[in-house]
């Protein structure tokens, strides 16, 4: 995108701010992984990533490295259609007996849209240090249970990965 997505406004609020609105009913802490300091105007808890250069499974180790909960809402910051009601679907269909619940939407998987237990971040760490880093192919390799959203609140978790993708979501919120 050429910026940090958690910034990009949406009807007059940034990506970060719905996210936080979106998941804050549902959590006693939120963590933000990002080395970026502007992120700390949210009031949240930030952490650099403990692993640089190493994308989202290097985030995501991080996140639960700091957490201080054995299960963790994850999301990105690139989904800021979402709410509570996909939150809400998620928590309904979680299953403890798995080591991650990602939510999938027409025929995609979200591993950024899911629940992980603390303890993925052993085998993340073990990837990371071989070379991994497709987060895909990690959650591939836990016990992984995959919930298909309701097509109703489908739209409400497309990734905004492009300035097109971007108009879109705005010219469709916004007429």
């Amino acid at each position: 995108m050429g910026s940090e997505k958690g910034f990009l406004e949406v009807n007059g609020k940034n990506f970060m701010s719905r996210i936080i609105a979106a998941v804050k009913p549902f959590v006693s802490d939120i963590i933000i992984v990002s080395d970026n300091a502007a992120y700390d105007i949210f009031e949240c808890k930030r952490h650099d990533d403990l692993i640089k250069n190493s994308g989202p499974l290097a985030g995501l180790f991080t996140g639960l490295f700091y957490s201080e909960s054995d299960t963790n809402l994850v999301l990105s910051c690139d989904v800021p259609l979402i709410n509570e009601a996909v939150i809400q679907q998620l928590l309904m269909s979680f299953d403890a007996k798995y080591e991650a619940n990602q939510l999938q939407s027409e025929g995609k998987t979200m591993p950024l849209v899911a629940i992980y237990k603390k303890q993925c971040m052993h085998p993340f760490l073990e990837q990371l240090k071989k070379g991994e880093r497709r987060l895909r192919t990690v959650v591939e390799q836990l016990r992984t249970k995959t919930i298909t959203i309701d097509k109703e609140l489908a739209p409400l978790i497309r990734n905004i990965n492009t300035p097109s993708e971007l108009i879109t979501i705005k010219n469709e919120i916004e007429h």
